[in-house]
């Protein structure tokens, strides 16, 4: 069965309509802390607009109302442009409306401002190795994850393992084995 972060990113790869927190939740409790030494350098006032437009972002993503999402991510974006965060969020946006193109310039962006530390950069490299692997480019999408994986990230390691050539090979083989001895008596 997996466990519930492996569905996710499963239904993440293969369904790019399931709901706003398929990628965004998987990391969630992780570095709390981290995350308010990161916002410590804004503003208090427009770091709570900030934040509550995110949230505003996020429930109407999940409503599946994207164009609304887009809007407060991008007002979110206007007020804080060096915060890390809402370009996360509108990069899954744009994913879940297909414009991969504008998702990795936003993760780029995230990346960036991130300084590759952090729950941001965390979030960034995760949601870029999935994009990877959704277009079959699996050594870009091993690099990201390997990042995110140092930085803390549970799912990252995951990934690895499912993108291990080796683990695959041993997994088809064993998988054979397992066949080829089960063969002979299925005919009796």
């Amino acid at each position: 069965m997996g466990t519930p972060s492996d569905q996710a990113v499963l239904q993440a790869i293969f369904n790019p309509n399931t709901p706003f927190g398929d990628v965004l939740g998987v990391d969630l409790g992780e570095g709390a802390e981290q995350d308010e030494d990161e916002d410590a350098v804004f503003p208090q006032a427009q770091l709570e607009r900030c934040k509550a437009l995110e949230l505003q972002g996020v429930m109407a993503a999940e409503a599946g109302d994207l164009s609304t999402a887009l809007e407060s991510f991008g007002q979110a974006i206007g007020l804080l442009p060096e915060r890390a965060s809402a370009y996360n969020n509108r990069a899954q946006a744009r994913r879940l409306q297909g414009d991969v193109a504008g998702a990795l310039e936003d993760l780029e962006r995230a990346v960036a401002l991130s300084g590759g530390r952090g729950r941001a950069a965390r979030q960034g490299f995760v949601q870029r190795g999935l994009l990877a692997r959704l277009q079959g480019r699996d050594d870009d999408a091993r690099r990201d994850f390997e990042r995110a994986a140092r930085l803390g990230s549970p799912f990252a390691r995951r990934q690895l393992v499912l993108l291990n050539p080796y683990a695959a090979l041993c997994n088809r083989m064993l998988a054979d084995m397992m066949g080829q001895l089960r063969g002979p008596h299925n005919g009796r």
